[in-house]
């Protein structure tokens, strides 16, 4: 019995020693999974690296799906996994754009506190990984996404067609109700219901009279509420309905205005009268330039207050100096008023931590090269698995129609299949495109991302406010204001990128192959490199 006992408690110890794994595989479309060829050479790939590398696999994680369908089944459930058994190390995936659809994927990960082996790339990243690493795992990331975004152009075309023909081309707002017209276009009208109230809402905060929390009650007391849940809605949406140009009769889509088709439920001037009380608190500053306009601020919306965690706000003294004050929401602010030119001093001072030389420049786009070289091989086969599946249908039809004519099928099995060949043959089609286009833009996108890191703080010197804005978002995240200091987080892959250049200190110059820098980035010297375009040069794209 003792020996018996000794030997589960070994076997036990064993268990908890032998590092373990799970595997995750992912396919982005159905019709991949139907031809059979992604799954299965994914999984054969990530268990013969298992085995090479003595980790045991204690689950697999499939999902098939589109990149843009809210969810991943699996995804979701393997995380629930990792979470919940702390003593598997390691996370294996083919490559990048197979485990991270958006940045939020990849914060997941992040926190799993895993190893992720991207087996394909020949790239393993943990807490440990130099910051060079995770930057050109930032960079890849990024692009994934782009990746992905790509692939629902098509239905972005398609919502874009509507919009120009003035139909909302979304899920009915606050106030509207979607219907089906007699034509079969999909359009919004006025709810009875809610759209009286979306139209008080206007014309009460319009007065001046009332804060956004207490035209939130009131819109609860009205009876504004989600239509499926019937919660109440809460302020943040009350604000999200007050910024809407939908009401008008108008609204935007991806950037621009256009004329829509539906009942507007306010005037124009009211909106803007509501916009004014939004941005200066009723007071309406007109851009003296112009002599029109509500006059945009360089920073709203970007800083909160490091005592109270309220918005800092902004305003014109004696008609031309814009001071940021805290909003005071919850209560009286001990902090001090200050003059936008020194937050933009210290704006410009953390964009600044982004520049290094061009022999930094140099290794990075060089690294990026042979980051991209698994994609680009990726996209090779793709494109010629792609062409072959085309020629193969184009063969069909012509046999099909061949047989049609001999009388050897029968017209209806011929209409049939010559449909449903067809449609195969769009999709193949429409999946090279997609391919040719992606190995093209991915290294000029990488490059492009790097060159606006390195020429940040020039771009924020020479820009409006708006474009400072814009800028300062894709760049820094959780601003805060607190005595008179600034701080502020760089977002990914940009933190990596600053921790990097402090950890190599100033730069040595001299192109010296034996500078700290250049082991981090690159292990060997490559004489035909790309050049760094000018700083003040325009980005691609």
């Amino acid at each position: 019995m003792a020996r018996a006992a000794k030997t589960k408690t070994r076997q036990k110890v064993q268990e908890v020693q032998t590092p373990k794994a799970v595997i995750y595989a992912r396919v982005s479309s159905r019709e991949q999974e139907r031809e059979g060829f992604s799954i299965p050479a994914q999984l054969k790939l990530l268990r013969e690296h298992a085995e090479a590398n003595g980790l045991v696999v204690a689950a697999e994680y499939i999902d098939i799906e589109t990149a843009k369908q809210s969810g991943r089944t699996n995804f979701d459930e393997m995380t629930r996994y990792l979470r919940k058994h702390k003593t598997i190390q390691a996370i294996l995936v083919e490559k990048t754009d197979r485990l991270y659809r958006n940045l939020k994927d990849w914060v997941t990960i992040d926190e799993l506190d895993a190893e992720v082996h991207l087996v394909k790339e020949g790239v393993s990243l943990s807490r440990e990984s130099r910051s060079s690493e995770k930057f050109m795992h930032g960079i890849k990331v990024l692009m994934a996404k782009n990746y992905i975004d790509n692939l629902s152009e098509e239905v972005r075309k398609g919502m874009l067609e509507k919009a120009e023909q003035g139909l909302w081309p979304s899920a009915a707002p606050f106030g509207y109700r979607n219907v089906v017209a007699q034509d079969g276009k999909k359009g919004i009208v006025v709810d009875p219901d809610q759209g009286p109230i979306i139209t008080r809402l206007f014309e009460w905060y319009a007065t001046g009279g009332y804060s956004l929390k207490e035209i939130g009650a009131r819109a609860r007391q009205e009876g504004l509420a989600y239509r499926k849940s019937q919660r109440p809605v809460p302020v943040s949406t009350v604000h999200k309905i007050l910024r809407s140009r939908l009401y008008t009769g108008e609204f935007e889509w991806l950037g621009k205005v256009y004329q829509g088709s539906h009942q507007p439920l306010i005037s124009k001037d009211l909106w803007h009268c509501v916009q004014d009380i939004l941005d200066g608190r009723n007071m309406k500053t007109r851009n003296p330039k112009t002599g029109g306009g509500v006059r945009e601020f360089a920073f709203t919306g970007l800083i909160s207050c490091g005592h109270c965690g309220c918005a800092l706000t902004a305003e014109i003294k004696k008609g031309k100096y814009i001071y940021y004050h805290c909003t005071g929401f919850r209560g009286k602010c001990p902090e001090k008023f200050v003059r936008e030119e020194a937050l933009e001093e210290q704006f410009g001072a953390l964009l600044a931590k982004l520049r290094f030389d061009k022999e930094v420049y140099d290794l990075i786009v060089e690294a990026l090269r042979d980051s991209f070289e698994v994609e680009r091989h990726d996209h090779d086969e793709a494109v010629t698995h792609l062409r072959a599946e085309s020629d193969r249908l184009r063969k069909r039809l012509e046999a099909v129609y061949v047989d049609k004519l001999d009388g050897t099928v029968t017209d209806d099995f011929y209409r049939r299949m010559a449909v449903q060949w067809r449609d195969e043959l769009d999709r193949c089609q429409r999946d090279l495109a997609r391919h040719q286009e992606a190995s093209n833009d991915y290294m000029d996108e990488g490059v492009a991302l790097l060159t606006l890191a390195r020429i940040a703080h020039r771009l924020f010197d020479g820009s409006s406010g708006i474009e400072k804005r814009r800028l300062l978002n894709f760049v820094l995240s959780n601003c805060v204001w607190k005595h008179g200091e600034l701080s502020a987080d760089y977002r990914q892959p940009f933190d990596m990128l600053v921790k990097t250049i402090n950890e190599t200190g100033p730069s040595q110059g001299g192109g010296s192959a034996a500078t700290p820098i250049n082991e981090i980035w690159s292990g060997r010297e490559d004489s035909n490199l790309r050049p760094l375009p000018p700083e003040d040069s325009a980005l691609p794209g």
